[in-house]
């Protein structure tokens, strides 16, 4: 992974929140259209390039127990991140310092988990389902588009929550590291290819779990309702995960 991943990776988090330091949300609707988006072109590329490439090898049923190991490992962290990653925006009448911290944790070990294959990505493409494809960096964009609204809601969150702005920006860095993080641990050691695609097909089923809460979860006037601009901002997403395959 080259030093502008990095900085593209880390930038971009801390610019999705420092936007919410400058103009707090006035309404769901933006976020909702942004997030729409983003989840739908992580859904793109799950089916497009991270399924055919993870499902590839010489032992799909155990990449499937990964992928399942990390659908329902995002329900877990999801409730302790309050479901930031998905646009919930909730604040407590009282804020406490175990709320700010479940909320970061959750948030950090996903993002954390996320970056792992970041480091390998390329690499493992080349020798998979994908050899004749030149483009990895799909899933970067992915992660960048799945994060820069989620720290926009773990800002909003915490300025409703009347946290102290210098604790905002401190959460804000921690969880724009998070992803860094992982990509550079994973670059610094030795993994075997089973378990890189184990990596992979976990990060690709908490991927999965959120892209299809964000898709499946519908305008809050209504239950069965999905109003236009959403449906615009979806297809908008597929059309863009569909680009990669050029």
């Amino acid at each position: 992974m080259s030093a502008w991943e990095y900085i593209l990776l880390f930038g971009s988090v801390v610019l999705g929140g420092g936007i919410a330091l400058v103009f707090p949300i006035k309404t769901r609707q933006t976020l909702q259209l942004v997030l729409s988006f983003s989840g739908a072109y992580i859904l793109g590329i799950i089916v497009l390039h991270l399924m055919p490439s993870v499902f590839s090898g010489s032992n799909p049923q155990t990449a499937g127990l990964w992928v399942l190991g990390g659908f329902f490992a995002q329900i877990i962290l999801e409730q302790l991140s309050a479901g930031l990653e998905h646009g919930h925006i909730h604040a407590p009448h009282k804020i406490t310092i175990g709320f700010v911290v479940s909320v970061l944790l959750g948030l950090s070990v996903h993002a954390f988990i996320e970056g792992m294959p970041l480091s390998y990505y390329k690499s493992y493409l080349e020798s998979h389902a994908h050899a004749h494809h030149s483009g990895h960096v799909h899933y970067l964009i992915g992660i960048i588009l799945h994060h820069i609204p989620a720290a926009f809601a773990l800002v909003n969150l915490l300025l409703l929550s009347s946290l102290d702005k210098r604790w905002v920006w401190c959460c804000l860095l921690i969880f724009s590291a998070m992803s860094p993080s992982g990509a550079f641990l994973a670059g610094s050691i030795s993994i075997s290819s089973q378990f890189q695609t184990g990596i992979l097909a976990f990060a690709m089923g908490s991927l999965l779990h959120i892209a299809t809460v964000i898709l499946f979860e519908m305008d809050g006037s209504s239950h069965m309702h999905l109003s236009v601009k959403r449906l615009v901002a979806i297809l908008l997403g597929i059309g863009a995960s569909l680009l990669t395959l050029l």
